[in-house]
């Protein structure tokens, strides 16, 4: 497979991420949601306004995955303030998310590294994450990686009330 380059999403890349953004999620799950539903989320998840505003927190990053110059997937990390749930020294994976023509190629993983990668930077003790509880995939992915399940949160798709896993994996902070 080609290179895969890990960028910085800035604000100008707005209409890129809301792209990539809709199109992973619909692929993951409209087959296992309403269609009410996902349009709710799409919709309201992915609009400029929110999408700007995510852009712009202080504590949050997202970076876009490349392959030949086109985006394949993303990730979005939280730290101190931004977190879906509230923990010290610790930085949240919200999302990664990969086109499915993209599965399987090491896509996730390189962004799953930059994630890491970041932690070690700011020497955060904790690297933790939501998953639902249905998505077998990712719960093996995380699961390989070293996360332990910790805990549980609901995660509203419309009306529809959902579990994520609270999953978690320790790091060995480093020191020069």
């Amino acid at each position: 497979m080609e290179q895969i380059i890990i960028e910085r999403v800035s604000i100008t890349d707005i209409k890129k991420l809301q792209e990539i953004g809709r199109t992973t999620f619909f692929e993951a799950f409209a087959g296992v949601n309403t269609a009410e539903n996902m349009k709710d989320y799409l919709e309201n998840s992915f609009s400029e306004e929110k999408l700007e505003t995510e852009l712009n927190n202080k504590d949050s990053q997202f970076y876009f995955a490349l392959v030949n110059g086109n985006v394949v997937a993303y990730l979005k990390i939280n730290t101190g303030e931004a977190q879906n749930e509230k923990m010290n020294d610790a930085l949240e994976i919200e999302r990664i998310y990969v086109l499915k023509a993209f599965y399987g190629k090491n896509v996730a993983q390189n962004l799953y590294q930059k994630a890491i990668d970041i932690a070690y930077e700011m020497q955060v003790g904790t690297v933790w994450l939501g998953v639902w509880e249905e998505n077998y995939r990712a719960l093996r992915f995380y699961e390989k990686n070293g996360f332990i399940p910790f805990g549980k949160h609901s995660f509203w798709l419309g009306d529809d009330e959902q579990t994520d896993l609270l999953m978690k994996k320790e790091l060995a902070i480093r020191t020069n």
